[in-house]
């Protein structure tokens, strides 16, 4: 089992940067597939980015591909997503999440006792 924390939410207005950071607990971080998604209000939780255990695969949602770059540091067991061209419609809940496979992170397939419990993210007009 891995323990989730994210920082690094906040306010900021469009066209802005935000970097979040997800640490994890355990000894075992460098096993997992990490991902990061989202969910705004009224709105299903949805797919962001994942990196492999070793930083060399990543895959990202469309409509983040050129802005957000997911990264990880396996000495610091942190995972994290820098934004930039931040645009209003990114505003939402983060939350990272650890998975076995790409594949699985993608498709958030993700047991419950995977994820973080969430850093706010507001992007103003």
């Amino acid at each position: 089992q891995v323990q989730l924390v994210e920082s690094g939410g906040g306010l900021v207005q469009a066209g802005g940067s935000l970097r979040l950071s997800c640490l994890a607990s355990g000894r075992t971080f460098s096993s997992y597939v990490m991902g990061w998604f989202r969910q705004a209000p009224g709105k299903e939780r949805e797919f962001v980015a994942a990196i492999s255990w070793s930083g060399g695969s990543t895959n990202y949602a469309d409509s983040v591909k050129g802005r957000f770059t997911i990264s990880r540091d396996n000495a610091k067991n942190t995972v994290y997503l820098q934004m930039n061209s931040l645009k209003p419609e990114d505003t939402a809940v983060y939350y990272c999440a650890a998975g076995l496979s790409l594949k699985v992170v993608r498709e958030g397939r993700i047991q419950n006792d995977y994820w973080g419990q969430g850093t706010q993210v507001t992007v103003s007009s």
